[in-house]
């Protein structure tokens, strides 16, 4: 396949340039998720499949794309009679905006000629749009939580329902999503990235020679775009054909008992949760044959399909990166392809054998690899003056839950209470614009009392715009996370920093579950520093908390004041998301003069604008200072130590006990 302008320098491009047309050859495979860094050409070559597509033959007038031959019986513009003549035209690429609507990816109902006339008057959206075509996201990362369950229910029944105050409306919305995004930028939710059939990664080449003939061919598009398409237009013509005999070519393709074998061997093998992952590598491997003009799936069709299905579902939480091993997917391959043939000899158990035990120069002790490294645990890394090596997290755990108080109105989430288009509600208001969410009964007590002035006459209720109440509702919402840890020798001890990035990771599990964007600042030594801007990759939060060194004095007040810094900071790019600041600290401040002082002068800023914190206590030993309930009393915040920051901490559950009785 061609793009507009191909980008031959992106690594992954050829996987990509399959998966799409894969998806092409049989839309049944599910979709493809490309992931990538910023500037690989992912946008580019989802929009140049388009222009590949064969076109597809609908039912004249009818706004949701019904196939002449086959019309859906329940389409709102219907019924058609089968069998009519269509009419052809181009394969659809919808794109959904990751702030649009729920109206606009659904459709909207006129709801005043609802409750007026009674007539189902329908506006389509982007799903109706998309029905036998590609629906496309890009960032779908960053897509609502709202519209991703949208999604999942459309995806899953292959048709989209609207239903408001009684009035229902359905469509069939079969389509092939493709989505684009940067990691960097966040996590997808399991439920929505098992939908995609296939994921592939992008990334730039670091070959000059590659990045030269991207930019030449770049900039020939730029000056010519119609002579650029015309040099290309006979290579994207025979891809068209090839698409088409392998369409044809796809019903005669064989899937053989031994080829499924290794299929769900492989899924099994891998560990993938439930069978969709089988299913999609069944298909793969069958579009895959046909592609390639065969009828008959080989091994290397269901290897291939392996390391374009199965990535992405291999991820257990957030933290774990996907990808798939290659070498153990080779041997699991030969493993059930030997149980297809077994060997008549019987010898495959014996030396030399992959069935026997290591003799004694094998295994993990023959190589060092079970040997244990120069140097004590807790040693620091050498050439580091006061420096020690980073200590690795502790297992993460389930953490109590940390809300901001009050009601916002940010972006959708499961943290803190927040005025919302979704949840329950809680009042109604005249609407400002369009109507989103009617107060049905609110609408009827502003339209009752005016009945006989308009003349109603009818048994219908006589309904004006002005009548139409918005349901106020009130659900919950993401929030800015940002961590302040300590980092100094006071917090140096090897097991007690284990615990404490084991307790941070856990926080960053919990904000990535309650749709949260994330930040981490860190202080040691004489200064502070941003270790991640606010983002909301949590991965990359855990990456700089891995690799987070340790040692020096605790210059306190210099982390509460860079933290009050990028708060100011965000707060321009986003002024309706609050935040909540968690210290991770013992609470003592040494270095500069005056440390104490200042750190509680820091520590009163954020008590004056009100922003809400809390500082986790790492305090440890027999003899306790409190230095840390301190700090938490002059940021206007709550103090929890590690073991009462856990979700089913019995100390945890007696201090709230007394509080709740003083």
């Amino acid at each position: 396949m061609t793009t507009p302008f191909p980008f031959t320098a992106v690594v992954g491009q050829d996987d990509l340039r399959l998966a799409l047309l894969l998806n092409a050859v049989s839309p049944s495979v599910g979709g493809v998720l490309v992931r990538g860094e910023k500037g690989t050409a992912k946008s580019t070559a989802v929009r140049a499949l388009t222009t590949l597509l064969p076109e597809v033959s609908v039912v004249p007038g009818c706004r949701f794309s019904c196939d002449p031959a086959s019309p859906d019986p329940g389409c709102p513009d219907g019924p058609h009679e089968g069998g009519g003549g269509g009419a052809s035209r181009p394969a659809r690429m919808v794109e959904l905006p990751v702030g649009a609507s729920e109206d606009r990816l659904v459709g909207a109902l006129d709801i005043e000629r609802a409750l007026a006339e009674g007539v189902k008057a329908f506006e389509p959206g982007l799903l109706a749009a998309a029905h036998r075509g590609i629906l496309y996201v890009d960032e779908v990362n960053l897509l609502h939580d709202h519209l991703v369950d949208l999604l999942l229910d459309a995806a899953a029944m292959g048709a989209s329902y609207v239903e408001r105050e009684g009035v229902s409306v359905r469509h069939a919305a079969r389509f092939l999503l493709v989505g684009t995004m940067n990691p960097e930028e966040g996590e997808l939710r399991p439920q929505l990235l098992d939908r995609f059939g296939l994921t592939v990664e992008v990334s730039a080449s670091r070959e000059p020679e590659k990045r030269v003939e991207v930019v030449r061919r770049r900039l020939a598009y730029d000056d010519d775009p119609a002579g650029f398409a015309a040099r290309w237009a006979d290579e994207e013509a025979a891809v068209r054909q090839r698409i088409v005999a392998a369409r044809e070519l796809l019903p005669s393709v064989r899937l053989g008992d031994g080829a499924l074998r290794q299929i769900a061997a492989t899924c099994a093998a891998f560990e993938v949760d439930g069978m969709r992952a089988d299913i999609v590598m069944a298909r793969t491997a069958t579009a895959l044959a046909a592609w390639a003009g065969r009828t008959e799936v080989l091994a290397e069709d269901v290897r291939q399909a392996a390391l374009l299905a199965l990535p992405h579902r291999r991820r257990r939480n957030p933290f774990d990166a996907p990808g798939l091993d290659e070498d153990k997917l080779d041997e699991t391959l030969e493993e059930s392809s030997a149980d297809d043939d077994p060997d008549p000899d019987g010898d495959g158990g014996g030396p030399g054998g992959g069935g026997g035990q290591p003799g004694p120069d094998e295994g993990p002790a023959a190589d060092g690899a079970g040997a244990q490294p120069e140097g004590g645990e807790g040693e620091p890394a050498p050439g580091g003056a006061g420096e020690q090596s980073p200590a690795p997290a502790a297992e993460p755990f389930r953490t109590k839950v940390l809300s901001v108080p009050g009601i916002g109105e940010g972006a959708a989430g499961r943290r803190s209470r927040a005025r919302t288009e979704h949840g329950r509600t809680t009042g109604a208001r005249r609407p400002q614009g369009t109507l989103t969410k009617l107060h049905l009964a609110a609408t009827v007590r502003a339209a009752a009392p005016h009945q006989r002035a308009r003349g109603r006459s009818g048994r219908g209720l006589v309904v004006r715009r002005d009548d139409l109440r918005q349901a106020t509702r009130e659900g919950r919402e993401g929030n800015l996370v940002l961590f302040v840890v300590d980092a100094s020798g006071s917090m140096a001890a090897r097991q007690r920093m284990g615990a404490v990035k084991g307790a941070v990771l856990s926080l960053l599990l919990d904000a990535y579950q309650r749709r949260d964007k994330v930040g981490l600042v860190t202080f040691r030594g004489s200064a502070a520093d941003v270790a991640l801007p606010p983002t909301s990759s949590v991965d990359a939060a855990a990456a700089r908390l891995e690799s987070l060194p340790t040692g020096g004095r605790t210059p306190l007040a210099a982390g509460l004041l860079k933290a009050h810094d990028v708060l100011r900071v965000e707060r321009l790019r986003d002024p309706a998301r609050r935040a909540l600041v968690v210290v991770v600290t013992d609470g003592r401040a040494t270095g500069g003069p005056e440390p104490v002082a200042l750190a509680s002068r820091a520590a009163r800023l954020f008590a004056a604008e009100g922003v809400a914190s809390v500082v986790v206590d790492c305090e440890s030993g027999p003899v306790r200072l409190g230095l840390a309930g301190r700090l938490a009393g002059e940021l206007g915040g709550t103090a929890v130590t590690l073991d009462e920051l856990r979700a089913d901490s019995i100390a945890g559950l007696v201090k709230d006990v007394r509080r709740r009785a003083a």
